[in-house]
């Protein structure tokens, strides 16, 4: 197995077919079209590829992808036998198992264990790949599609107690739309699709999450809805507003007493860490609250990992704490070891527990509360809080990701320079 991190907005994460020097039947290489059956109408579709590759101690092999606009997710294929093939996604646990039906179909489900034993989604790949939604109006050459291009104010859940903001910013080439939404606590990721007529349609499948928006436009307001694989639907609107945003995301999260930052967890050897201690004296230390199922902790420990590369003969330290989905604390464990395996993390974790922001909030108690995984607590070297990051807006956002990248790397050199 191999893995090459990322450039730019792409993540490449590159893994070969292991135990086989075939798969049989053998697969028609090239582009295919998968599609997930989220309920007896509603399917969310998502680019597949095959690729064929030769070496000397493995003639033969297959390297298997799900894109979503910027983002390639090359996926492990850790075994096969003569009738399926699991593919795994790299960061989340959760797999893809299909078994071929010829050279151009596969067919089987999407399971994903963090949302219970028995989750899982039908799922086909077919070879050939034309637009990433097939509805037949975006193929008639005189259907001049809505202008979705810009920035939304948006609403989920509207006219509901559990009503929450967003911002939907979108790109557009003709019948191509790509985009996301941000939210107060994160981002929704790389959203890929197309617009016919008046309808738009997005949608991203990246191994924890499975989201499908749909949405018609109206004198300038978008009315929607939006589905969470197989277990969430809700609706949405918009109406543009280039002006509109969202709450700080760095005044969501507050202490609420003056007490430093102050916690005893167990870390991947089962020994107690209790913080502060000497190794952080005089440090500039992030703490980071997340998991390895959530998608924008991994956007976020993605970009803590050139943080830290960059900083840490300086100074800097980050302790990432982990809530993990499930009850089984090997299984924590594991899942961890994984990731700092596959991202070749240097720096420290820790395990918090399940996930539940109810116990980060306890763990974290001199905070009014966590709202969401992730949340970053920046620590001074003088041991105060300096400020607490809520949520991450990712490389899907980009120039918002971009901003943020660069103030958050003039913050650390001025707490470094202190």
């Amino acid at each position: 197995m191999r893995i090459l991190l990322s450039y730019g907005w792409i993540f490449f994460l590159s893994v070969t077919l292991l135990g086989q020097k075939s798969v049989k039947p053998k697969l028609k290489c090239g582009e295919w079209t998968g599609k997930l059956a989220l309920n007896s109408t509603t399917t969310l579709p998502f680019q597949f590829t095959v690729q064929k590759k030769a070496r000397k101690d493995q003639p033969s092999m297959y390297t298997f992808t799900v894109g979503n606009g910027e983002e390639q997710i090359e996926l492990i294929a850790n075994r096969t036998d003569s009738d399926s093939i699991q593919l795994e996604f790299p960061a989340f646990g959760t797999k893809l198992i299909v078994k071929p039906d010829g050279k151009k179909r596969l067919s089987g489900y999407w399971v994903n264990p963090n949302k219970g034993t028995n989750y899982r989604i039908p799922c086909t790949l077919t070879h050939g790949y034309g637009k990433r939604f097939d509805n037949p109006k975006l193929y008639l050459s005189n259907i001049n599609p809505a202008k979705y291009e810009g920035r939304w104010e948006t609403t989920f859940e509207p006219g509901t107690d559990d009503a929450y903001k967003a911002v939907g910013i979108f790109q557009q080439n003709f019948n191509d739309i790509q985009g996301t939404f941000l939210t107060e606590t994160g981002d929704y990721r790389f959203l890929d699709g197309n617009v016919a007529g008046d309808s738009l349609y997005l949608s991203c499948f990246d191994g924890s999450h499975a989201f499908l928006f749909t949405g018609n436009m109206s004198n300038d307001k978008i009315s929607g809805s939006f589905y969470s694989g197989k277990h969430w639907q809700t609706t949405w609107e918009a109406i543009r507003n280039p002006s509109f945003e969202l709450t700080d995301p760095d005044s969501l999260t507050y202490l609420v007493k003056n007490d430093p930052v102050t916690f005893k967890l167990k870390d991947l050897n089962g020994n107690v860490f209790s913080f502060p201690n000497e190794r952080y004296e005089n440090k500039v230390t992030i703490i980071q609250i997340m998991g390895t199922w959530c998608p924008n902790c991994m956007d976020e420990t993605r970009y803590f990992k050139e943080l830290y590369s960059k900083y840490h003969s300086e100074g800097l330290e980050i302790i990432s704490v982990c809530y993990e989905t499930g009850t089984d604390p090997n299984q924590h464990i594991n899942r961890i070891k994984t990731l700092k395996e596959r991202l070749d993390l240097d720096f420290t974790f820790l395990i918090g527990g399940t996930a539940n922001k109810g116990l980060a909030s306890e763990h974290f108690n001199m905070l009014n509360q966590v709202i969401s995984f992730p949340t970053a607590i920046f620590i001074g070297k003088d041991g105060t809080v300096k400020k607490v990051h809520t949520g991450f807006n990712g490389p899907g956002t980009g120039s918002y990701y971009q901003s943020f990248v660069t103030e958050t790397e003039l913050f650390i050199k001025e707490l470094l320079s202190e």
